[in-house]
């Protein structure tokens, strides 16, 4: 059995509206000092092989049809 994380983030230059407002919220309750807030999503896979390579191709599979939207987002596969 292989565990995995998938880190999905908006690429470079994608207006984060959701990071802007976390960024504000963590402002207004005090915090100081935030040069920027850019939001994203984990994923925690466990699959059912041994086999590193093969899960890792099934990850990034996964990541490149369903879990991450190529035109707006980049992501990362992470065999833990």
């Amino acid at each position: 059995m292989i565990k995995a994380r998938v880190t999905v983030t908006l690429k470079n230059g994608v207006l984060d509206p959701q990071g802007k407002a976390i960024e504000g919220a963590l402002g207004g309750l005090g915090f100081s000092g935030i040069g920027s807030v850019r939001q994203g999503k984990v994923f925690d896979v466990t699959l059912e092989t041994a086999d590193r390579m093969e899960a890792e191709a099934n990850l990034k599979s996964m990541a490149e049809r369903l879990l991450a939207n190529q035109v707006i987002e980049d992501f990362s596969v992470e065999i833990l």
